[in-house]
């Protein structure tokens, strides 16, 4: 663990100096601010890797929605639950109702949250921001918004398979009117089949949290760099009631640090 030192630096001393005078600023993310604990994490129907494995990462979290109704945000904490995506909305009309109870039991608990948010594709993408931005709050410190795209074949509603080009624009038109409210680019989450079928790689500076259960994903998603890791959806974490899926930061616990520090709100 790395503490903090005592004696003000002169940076966070400006800060307070900020505030006194009725400014305001952000605070720096550093390292020195920044506590990660070990994954004590199991998998109910466990990869045996072929290749490199997620426990090489030091940071992991989870990502979770209405399915995960309980949760001791303090325990999963203490026990590896360093980051968690939360699901917020769903297209244009659907909110999830486990938000609220998630956003808020994860701050409490210090752990780093962000928001997604799953695309419909029948649905206008500016629409589906706004939806986003309506019932998203924008805090200082949040992880940048999450763009969840994938197919869906087994909605009730909604099971066209638009072409690439289209959902692309579709992607970018909806990573803008987010990224001009919160100050922070969309992350895209996708699965192989839909990074593939779109050809996804063709979006321009674009960060992706990237779903490969069986191997790395830079065996799966030929070599496209990433920033999260989702290696399972059968995780087993102490705090949470039922499976979860659990992910991985791609770099070291100084980079997560630094990460913060950039893409945090």
């Amino acid at each position: 663990m790395i503490r903090a030192l005592p004696r003000l630096a002169p940076t966070l001393l400006a800060l307070l100096l900020l505030a006194a005078c009725g400014g305001s600023a952000r605070a720096p993310v550093g390292e020195e601010t920044i506590t990660v604990t070990s994954s004590n994490f199991r998998d109910a129907d466990p990869t045996d890797w072929p290749g490199r494995s997620p426990d090489r990462y030091p940071v992991h979290g989870i990502d979770l929605s209405r399915f995960q109704t309980q949760v001791d945000w303090t325990t999963a904490r203490a026990n590896g639950v360093n980051f968690a995506f939360i699901k917020a909305t769903e297209g244009g009309d659907l909110v999830d109702p486990m938000f609220d109870s998630h956003w808020r039991g994860a701050a409490a608990a210090g752990v780093k949250r962000g928001a997604y948010h799953f695309f419909y594709h029948c649905r206008p993408a500016a629409e589906q921001a706004r939806w986003f931005i309506r019932h998203v709050p924008k805090v200082p410190g949040a992880l940048p918004p999450v763009l969840d795209l994938e197919w869906t074949p087994t909605s009730p509603t909604c099971t066209i398979r638009r072409d690439g080009a289209t959902i692309r624009a579709e992607a970018r038109a909806f990573m803008d009117i987010v990224a001009r409210h919160y100050g922070q680019r969309p992350v895209i989450y996708t699965t192989v089949d839909f990074y593939e079928d779109t050809e996804l790689w063709r979006l321009e500076g674009v960060e992706f949290w990237l779903r490969a259960v069986a191997d790395h994903p830079g065996e799966v998603y030929d070599g496209r760099a990433w920033s999260f890791w989702q290696y399972t959806s059968t995780g087993v974490v102490p705090g949470i009631a039922g499976e979860v899926d659990i992910n991985v930061f791609a770099g070291s616990k100084a980079a997560w640090a630094r990460w913060l520090a950039a893409r945090s709100l």
